[in-house]
C-alpha cells in the first residue's frame, strides 16, 4: 500500500460507511498514529458533557491554537436522511387531509343521492324492497367508483414508491399485502361514510317520503 510493505492483522464484517443509497464499498483501517486525523470514542450514557469536556482539554494540550470540534455519530447518521424524515411527516399530514376532504366529499355525495331519491325509495319500500336492499341500491355506485379509483390509483402509487426506492442500493420489495391493506382500509371508510345515509334514508318511513314528492 502506496508502495509500502503491510501486515493485515484482522478482517471485519462489512457495514456501512455510508448512506443506503450507497452499497457498502471496501475500507482499509491504517494504524499510523503520526497521521491521526480523526478519532472515534464510544461515550458512556449519562457523561457525555464530562468527557467532551475531558476530551478538549486533552484535545488542547497536543494541538493548541486549534479548535476541537466534535459532532455525534448518531446526529451525523441521521442527517443523512433528513429529506426523508421531512418527506414521512408531511405525507403523513397531507394523507389526513385527503382522507378528511375524500370523506366529506362521500358524505355529502351520499347525501344528495339519498334526498334525490326519495321518491324512488319510497316506491321500492312500498313494493317490498327490503332495508339491505335500498342500502345496497344507493351504495353500488359508489363502490363502482371505488373499483374504479383503485385501478387507477394503485399502479401508479407502486411505481411512484418503486421510483422512490429504486434511489437506495439497499431497499425493500412492494408487496401484494400493502395494496390490499390499503384497499381494505379504503373500502371500511368508504362504508362507514356512505353507509350512515344508506341506512338513514333505507329506514326512513315511505309513506312521508311520498306525501313529501
Amino acid at each position: 500500500m502506496w508502495d509500502n510493505e503491510m501486515e493485515i492483522v484482522g478482517i471485519v464484517k462489512d457495514f456501512h460507511i455510508a448512506s443506503m443509497y450507497e452499497p457498502i464499498a471496501p475500507m482499509v483501517f491504517r494504524y499510523d498514529p503520526t497521521r491521526t486525523t480523526l478519532i472515534l470514542a464510544k461515550i458512556q450514557a449519562g457523561k457525555e458533557k464530562e468527557t467532551i469536556a475531558r476530551l478538549a482539554t486533552f484535545y488542547k494540550t497536543y494541538n493548541p491554537g486549534y479548535t476541537f470540534d466534535y459532532k455525534f455519530l448518531d446526529n451525523a447518521y441521521q442527517a443523512q436522511y433528513i429529506s426523508e424524515q421531512r418527506v414521512s411527516a408531511l405525507s403523513k399530514y397531507f394523507a389526513g387531509l385527503a382522507i378528511l376532504i375524500s370523506c366529506l366529499g362521500l358524505f355529502g355525495l351520499a347525501t344528495f343521492n339519498a334526498e334525490a331519491r326519495t321518491k324512488e325509495i319510497g316506491i321500492r319500500k312500498v313494493l317490498g324492497a327490503s332495508v339491505s336492499n335500498v342500502m345496497f341500491m344507493l351504495s353500488k355506485d359508489f363502490f363502482r367508483l371505488l373499483i374504479i379509483s383503485v385501478v387507477i390509483a394503485f399502479p401508479l402509487a407502486w411505481w411512484a414508491m418503486s421510483s422512490w426506492l429504486n434511489g437506495f442500493a439497499y431497499k425493500i420489495n412492494i408487496g401484494a399485502a400493502v395494496f390490499i391493506v390499503a384497499f381494505v382500509a379504503i373500502l371500511l371508510i368508504t362504508l362507514i361514510t356512505v353507509g350512515y345515509q344508506a341506512i338513514k334514508a333505507a329506514m326512513a318511513n315511505p309513506v312521508t317520503s311520498l306525501r313529501t314528492e
